[in-house]
């Protein structure tokens, strides 16, 4: 990409996040679910299950999260620590998409076993080793799942909605999910609760959506929306902003919609 092409490409994507990354945003998409709440746990639960049930219609995305805010009795961590057996009665025939009742009840067991001795999910997702900073996130990614199944009894049907680096998935809403918690900025969007992770060391959320608008734009050759496709957007992403590369999904979402691709 010559001097120019590249300056020119840089300011469509800057001029997008700055239409996009402002309060505005928030009300129709998923992200507007844990802005209901103010203290860190509530944000990192409602955030969790609506990165989790985002794919497909938005509208009905943000509307099926609600109903579970609205069962969790508006409070989703007192919930989660202090609910009984009989309360979870109101989550039966809970369906979005192929996420089913089954799949519910795990992530709030998981859920209730994580914050009975952890104040965050945030150390799910940090490396106790050296490692190298590209790899801080794939590694953490890895991590999470394993703890998220290590539960007894955990059903294998379940599997299927928490992705990994380590089958090859773009890991595209858990690295949205990243991105809420660990960005923040201005804009006022992302919450930046986490700290302890670095918005350098973020991957780019990456589905066919993304994927298409990328590689219009020249961002991504990978022909495949995986997590190697996911890696090289992210790091053509960095030559525009090292310190922050992810906040061009802004950009890349805004201008599939001007598309009619999102």
């Amino acid at each position: 990409m010559s001097g120019n092409s590249f300056a020119s490409l840089q300011t469509v994507l800057d001029d997008a996040v700055a239409q996009y990354n402002t309060p505005d945003f928030i009300p129709h998409d998923p992200i507007s679910i844990p802005h209901r709440f103010s203290n860190a746990p509530d944000i990192e639960i409602a955030g969790l299950l609506a990165a989790t049930l985002a794919w497909g219609n938005r509208k009905m995305i943000i509307r099926n999260v609600n109903r579970l805010m609205e069962w969790m009795d508006e409070a989703p961590y007192d919930f989660i620590r202090q609910h009984q057996e009989r309360d979870l009665k109101r989550f039966e025939g809970f369906a979005h998409r192929t996420f089913n009742t089954t799949d519910l009840l795990h992530f709030i067991q998981f859920l209730r076993h994580h914050f009975q001795t952890h104040d965050s999910l945030e150390e799910l997702f940090l490396n106790s080793e050296p490692i190298k900073e590209e790899a801080v996130v794939a590694r953490g990614l890895v991590q999470f799942r394993k703890a998220f199944f290590a539960l007894e009894h955990a059903p294998a049907r379940t599997q299927k909605h928490v992705a990994s680096p380590e089958r090859g998935s773009a890991c595209k809403r858990l690295n949205m999910f990243l991105r809420w918690m660990v960005r923040q900025d201005t804009g006022g969007v992302d919450f930046g609760i986490w700290k302890r992770l670095k918005p350098s060391q973020l991957i780019a959320p990456l589905d066919i959506h993304s994927g298409r608008t990328a590689r219009q734009l020249g961002l991504l050759t990978r022909k495949q929306d995986d997590w190697k496709a996911a890696i090289e957007l992210t790091e053509n992403l960095r030559s525009f902003c090292p310190e922050d590369p992810v906040k061009y999904d802004f950009a890349l979402f805004s201008i599939s919609v001007g598309n009619g691709k999102a």
